[in-house]
Formats: structure tokens, C-alpha cells, sequence
């Protein structure tokens, strides 16, 4: 595939069975510079292509070379339109053919009850063709596209075994042979099969629920203020930097951030989580998120397309257009299904014509053959289900990027951690000032703060949070200069000052008390010291606390036999002292970015599938090193754009949420692909025995793909993990402020 390429979603109108799309993907792909993914669930091709061979319309012909039609995707809302005004017209040839069928149907069903009504062999001829010709026309029209291109589908054995009863019947009235009519046989399969289409198309909506849920929450209205004046403007006509107001049970419009007011935000379901959010000034506010209490002015940060909501739903239904590596073997099967049940109708027809002597009984049979073989539950097995369980992930606040992804966290062996930001909060608080002989608290700190305030470096925002809340002045400094990752010199009046870890103050030639440093370590703080003109003046320990949910997630991520690694940049004393907290066994120090991502390779040598959880750049190599990579939502962009799984709620209990979702899905695709192969390993043969007439043999098929969607529905039921019990979250913060406050004397 070229660099210059682009990516184009098709929505694809006729496709009915899992022959359909193989062979509109096999076409796509057959496109120079072309890779395609055709969803019979979703009914889009996601499709890749280079701009210098191919183009949409050049994509959208071969679509219809094929046999089908297509337009490039539009909003949710105009689609479901579509799919809405497609259901009614299919509701309404349904009832039409339900009311000519109706005079023998009830012939068939009075007859139980000793009510025999004979309706005239002319009528019920009459009363059939209709139905066969131009209710089923479409049947004939996909079979003829099918035979087209060289291959075969549901239409075709539908349009088959339909013809041959009808035209069966026809012979026996105008030749007058004393043998039964079929008329109604035929038509009752065709309304059969339209039936079960019907039921399956308002399952595959249900299926898709949780992207129109989401879309639903966005309010139509925002107030807008405008020359001091509160006017009310649809919502897509905000712009970046309109000033708006949210007033107190109304949704955000769009992304924005506070500049007035206080509150409390639902935002569940963007992030999953339950409990309200209290947002002031400086925070962020998101499309769709629901204000609890108080009046909040907000600025327009993003707006339409670029909202976080509006990712959410890319994501989501990117998940739902792509195709998990367990569907090949439905593909593969699908290829050749429809030849091969073309053979065995065939067999089935000339064995009972020997057998039997009668010609009618053996057309029936091949009949019977046809219908009950269509391969439509096949080809919705696996799509269907990754539709359901992508939405029920993003209601949690678990976004896939695709299918397969999905399909193999199930599988993970191993689940490397990051500490910072993971386990941890990711934000370090000062806790201590441990200042020497020769200097004070008050000094330490003012002296820390006037290194720190040109660094961005975490410890140093820390510093200055720490000195805003002590009403500490940093002063003035000259000739900075910083190391990254390892510390800061600069000059208060000329004299030289150094901050930064032990290893860098030492490597100035100064003495530190390695005793002092390793019992904080131990602590599971940083420590960095503070030296002017050679000698010490003291250290200051930070701590990162640890995620509330983190002990519990990985006590759960275990109970699923899943190996636990944390790596950390920080010394060995602190990793370890994290790592006891959390309780994790085993882990890795002093590992820098490059590491990392050699440290998840190497765990994959033995073929072993390996898991990767981080939030920041320097994550971005391991994560994409990994078999499947988890990023939080607070990470960078960068982290984010480079896992499979990005978790909206920043909570390593979602990673043991999307893993055990990863296991009942896999496991549900696997029930229906059984229940797809063995009603056609048992349907067959029972059809081919004659055993099955032709009208059951319908409306077992049609009832075939209902099941298989309905079973997918059930994944619905599937909930997420205990929450953290509060004993747990007791006893994790009794950790926390334990080692923080351990040197509470020296604390400024």
C-alpha cells in the first residue's frame, strides 16, 4: 500500500448472507492498491485505498459490478433513517404476502381439526404467482448477480427451490398429472424467509443500540452568551471559544472548560463511572455529560467531529465495521457453501427419483434441501456478537479500536504495568522537607521553588503547588540549566545551586546519607536533594499514591491466571514498595522508555501473548510492542493513538472489565457458530431424508439467524466487576497516608 493512502466507509444496500460479503470483499480487494473489510452485521465495507490507482466512485462501481449498491457512510442519524424507511417497505410486503398466503395457510390449518376447505387449485395458483414474482423478485435478481460473478448465495437457493415447487405445480395444472400443487409451499417460503429477515433486521438495530444512545444525550440547544446577552443557538452552531452556559440537569453541548461557576458532572457515559465528578474553574467539561447541580460558564473547546463524544462514536463503530480472525473460518466455509449444497440437492433429488419413482417427492426433497441450507446464521455468527459487545464496552467506558484486538485480550498470558499513571495517580505530591544542619524548612523550600519554576518537570510542579499552598515566594535565578530525568542547576545571586536525584547530586562530587534516602525509598517516595556550592542541604520526598481500584484490579487480573509485571523508571526501593501496595510480585526498575518495549518483546519470544497498560509517551514503544495495549484516557495522545484499548475511566479495574468481556464474547461467538454449523449438519440430512417439507425447512432457516443475533443480544446481561469494596479503598489510603506522613515532624 502506498504512503499516500485514504479510507473510505461504505454503506452497502442488498447484501443478504455470509456469501454476499465474501464475494463483494473478494471483489473490493481484487481493486489495485485496495484493502477492504465487508461486515454483514454493520452492512459496510471499511476499505483502504491508494488515491493514485483507485478512487471512491471507481469503489462504489465495483460494489454494484458486484451486484449490490453502495454510497460512502453518512451521520448516524441520516442512516438509521434509511434503515428505518427500508424496514417499513420490508413490513410492508411482508403483510401483503402474509395476506395472500392467509386463504392456504388456514386450508393447512383447519385440516388438524377434521375442517377440510378446498381451495380451488386456479386460486391458490392465482394467489401464489404474486408472491413468487414479485414479492420474491429480489431473490432472483441477487441469484442472477450471484451466477454473474461465478459463485452462489442464500438468493439463489431461495429463488431455486421456490421455482421448482412453483413451476412444479404448474406442470401438474396445465398437464393435468394426479399428483398435489405446491402453490403454497412456495409462497409460504418466500414469506418465511421474508419474515425472518424482518425479525433480523430490528435485532441487528437492537444491536446497535449503544452508539445511538450515545448520540441521543447530545441537546439539541445550547445557550450561547453574546454580547452580554444569553441567546439560545442549535448546538451545532457553537464554535471553538463561544462562551455557553450550562444550568443545572442539562447536558453539555460540546467539549469546553469552566471559567465560572461550580458543579458536579455525570459523565458515566463517557468514562462508565458511576459517581458524579466535581468540576470549578480550569477543568474540562465534555459533549453530553449531564450537570448535576449548579450554574457552570463554560468556553467552547471542541466542537462537532473533533468533540470527545465524537471519537467515542468513531471508535465504536470502527470496532463494529472490522472482523475478528475467528470470522475466517466462517469465511472460508461460506465460499463454498453454496456449491456444495447445490450438489447435495442434486443427490437428493436423483437418489429419491430412483428410490421413490415419484419426480414430485424428489423435487420437494431437493427443495427442502435448498431452503434449510442457506447460509445467512453463519454469516452473522461473529459480527453480530462483536456489534454488541463493543457497544456494551464503550457504555463502560472501554473503547476497542477493533475486533481483534477484542478477541485476543482473552488469550493474554502476561499484563505488563506501568507504575506512574497506572498504578499510581500520576500526579507526585510533596510530602516531605528533610532539611541538614546547615538550612531550614522555610529555606529548603524557598530554595526548591526557585529552581523549579522554569521546569516542567512533575517533581518540580509539585515544588511550586507545595510552595503556593505555604504562601512561598520563589526568587529569582540565573544561568538555568536542566538535565532531563535527572535534575537542575541554576544561580540565586550568583551562587550556584543544584537539585535532583541522589545519583545526580552525587555525581557532583557531594556526599549524600544513603541510610536517609533508602528509608523513604522504602516509603515508596521519590527523593531528590538540594546542594549549594558543595554541600547538602537537605531532600524532599514525593509521593505518587496509588489508584484506589489498583490492588483489587490485580488481585482480579491473577485470579484470571494472568501473570503481573510492573515496570517503573523509578530506583529499586520505591518500585518495590509500589509494587508491595499493589500487591504485585514481581517487577522491574529503573527501566527506561527503550526498555520497556524490549522488556514486552522479549516476553513474547516463547510465543506467549503479552498485554501491555501505560499512559504516557514513553509508553508509546511498549505499548505498541505488545500483543494488546491498554492506555488511560489521562495519557497522551500519543499513548492513546498507540494502544487497542483505550479506557475512558482512568481505573486498571476496566483492563480486568475488557479482558473478561474479551471471554464471554469469544465465548458467545463460539455458541453461535455451533448452533450455525449444527443446524445445517442436522437440517441437511433431515431435508435430504424427507423428513423436513419445504415450509418448515423455511422457517427453520429464517428462524436460524434470528436465534444466532438473539443469543448475541444476550451478551447484554453481561456486566462489569464487583466495584472496589470500601474496606479495600479503607485500607489502601491507610497505606498511602502512612508512608506519606511517616516523617511528620520534618514536614513543612
Amino acid at each position: 500500500m502506498s504512503q499516500a493512502e485514504n479510507h473510505a466507509d461504505l454503506q452497502i444496500v442488498g447484501m443478504r448472507c455470509a456469501s454476499c460479503s465474501s464475494r463483494l470483499e473478494k471483489a473490493l480487494n481484487q481493486l489495485p492498491e485496495v484493502t477492504a473489510v465487508v461486515n454483514l452485521a454493520t452492512e459496510k465495507a471499511s476499505v483502504t485505498f491508494d488515491p493514485n490507482h483507485t478512487n471512491v466512485d471507481e469503489l462504489i462501481k465495483a460494489v454494484r459490478d458486484t451486484g449490490f449498491d453502495a454510497h460512502v457512510s453518512r451521520d448516524f442519524a441520516a442512516e438509521k433513517a434509511d434503515r428505518l424507511k427500508a424496514y417499513q417497505q420490508e413490513k410492508l410486503r411482508f403483510f401483503i404476502s402474509l395476506a395472500l398466503i392467509a386463504p392456504m395457510v388456514l386450508e393447512m390449518l383447519l385440516m388438524p381439526f377434521d375442517i377440510h376447505l378446498s381451495l380451488p387449485t386456479w386460486a391458490a395458483w392465482i394467489l401464489a404467482t404474486p408472491v413468487q414474482f414479485w414479492i420474491g423478485a429480489r431473490f432472483y435478481r441477487g441469484a442472477w448477480a450471484s451466477i454473474k460473478h461465478g459463485s452462489g448465495n442464500m438468493d439463489l437457493l431461495v429463488a431455486l427451490g421456490t421455482s421448482a415447487a412453483y413451476f412444479l405445480s404448474v406442470a401438474i395444472v396445465i398437464f393435468d398429472i394426479h399428483q398435489p400443487v405446491y402453490f403454497e409451499s412456495s409462497a409460504v417460503l418466500i414469506t418465511l424467509v421474508l419474515m425472518g429477515k424482518l425479525l433480523e433486521m430490528g435485532a441487528k438495530a437492537k444491536a446497535s443500540s449503544a452508539i445511538e444512545k450515545l448520540i441521543q444525550l447530545q441537546p439539541k440547544i445550547a445557550h450561547v452568551e453574546r454580547d452580554g446577552q444569553i441567546l439560545d443557538v442549535s448546538a451545532g452552531q457553537l464554535r471553538p471559544d463561544d462562551i455557553f452556559i450550562v444550568r443545572p440537569g442539562e447536558n453539555v453541548p460540546v467539549d469546553g472548560v469552566v471559567l465560572e461557576g461550580a458543579s458536579t458532572m455525570d459523565e458515566s457515559m463517557l468514562t462508565g463511572e458511576s459517581m458524579p465528578q466535581s468540576k470549578q474553574a480550569n477543568d474540562k467539561v465534555y459533549t453530553a455529560t449531564l450537570n448535576h447541580q449548579g450554574m457552570i460558564k463554560c468556553r467552547a473547546t471542541a466542537v462537532g467531529s473533533h468533540t470527545q463524544l465524537a471519537a467515542v462514536v468513531r471508535l465504536v463503530e470502527q470496532a463494529q465495521g472490522s472482523k475478528a480472525p475467528i470470522q475466517r473460518l466462517a469465511d472460508r466455509i461460506s465460499g463454498i457453501f453454496v456449491p456444495v449444497v447445490l450438489v447435495l440437492a442434486t443427490l437428493t433429488f436423483f437418489v429419491w427419483l430412483k428410490v421413490d419413482g415419484d419426480i414430485s417427492s424428489a423435487i420437494i426433497n431437493a427443495v427442502s434441501v435448498l431452503v434449510i441450507a442457506c447460509p445467512c446464521a453463519l454469516g452473522l455468527a461473529t459480527p453480530v456478537t462483536i456489534v454488541v459487545a463493543s457497544g456494551l464496552a464503550a457504555r463502560e467506558g472501554i473503547l476497542v479500536k477493533d475486533a481483534a484486538a477484542l478477541e485476543r485480550a482473552h488469550k493474554l498470558a502476561v499484563l505488563v504495568l506501568d507504575k506512574t499513571g497506572t498504578l499510581t495517580e500520576g500526579k507526585p505530591t510533596l510530602t516531605s522537607l528533610r532539611p541538614s544542619a546547615t538550612s531550614s524548612v522555610g529555606e529548603l523550600l524557598r530554595i526548591a521553588a526557585s529552581l523549579a519554576q522554569h521546569s516542567t518537570h512533575p517533581l518540580s510542579g509539585a515544588v511550586m503547588e507545595h510552595a503556593q499552598a505555604q504562601a512561598t515566594m520563589p526568587l529569582p535565578v540565573s544561568d538555568f540549566e536542566e538535565s532531563p530525568g535527572s535534575g537542575l542547576r541554576a544561580k540565586l545571586d550568583g551562587i550556584p545551586y543544584l537539585l535532583g536525584s541522589p545519583s545526580f547530586i552525587t555525581q557532583q562530587g557531594i556526599a549524600l546519607d544513603d541510610g536517609s534516602i533508602l528509608g523513604l525509598q522504602k516509603q515508596g517516595k521519590t527523593v531528590i536533594a538540594i546542594a549549594r556550592e558543595q554541600v547538602l542541604l537537605g531532600y524532599i520526598a514525593f509521593a505518587d499514591r496509588i489508584r484506589p481500584g489498583s490492588r483489587i484490579a490485580v488481585a482480579r487480573l491473577r485470579g484470571m491466571g494472568i501473570r503481573v509485571v510492573m515496570l517503573s523508571g523509578d530506583n529499586q526501593a520505591t518500585a518495590k514498595a509500589i509494587a508491595e501496595q499493589a500487591g504485585i510480585e514481581e517487577f522491574i526498575a529503573e527501566v527506561s522508555p527503550q526498555d520497556k518495549a524490549r522488556y514486552v518483546a522479549s516476553l513474547k519470544n516463547d510465543k506467549t501473548l503479552v498485554g501491555m497498560v501505560g499512559d504516557g509517551i514513553n509508553d508509546a514503544p511498549a505499548l505498541a510492542a505488545a500483543d494488546v495495549s491498554f492506555a488511560m484516557k489521562n495519557g497522551s495522545d500519543i499513548a492513546i493513538e498507540a494502544a487497542d484499548i483505550t479506557l475512558m475511566r482512568n481505573d486498571l479495574n476496566s483492563v480486568a472489565d475488557a479482558i473478561d468481556l474479551s471471554h464471554v464474547t469469544l465465548s458467545k461467538i463460539r455458541q453461535n457458530l455451533f448452533f450455525a454449523f449444527a443446524y445445517n449438519v442436522l437440517g441437511i440430512p433431515l431435508a435430504g431424508l424427507g423428513l423436513l417439507n419445504p415450509m418448515i425447512a423455511g422457517g427453520a432457516m429464517a428462524m436460524s439467524s434470528v436465534s444466532v443475533v438473539s443469543n448475541a443480544l444476550l451478551l447484554k446481561k453481561w456486566k462489569p466487576g464487583e466495584p472496589v469494596p470500601d474496606s479495600e479503598v479503607e485500607k489502601t489510603v491507610a497505606v498511602n497516608t502512612e508512608t506519606s506522613l511517616s516523617s511528620q515532624g520534618t514536614t513543612s
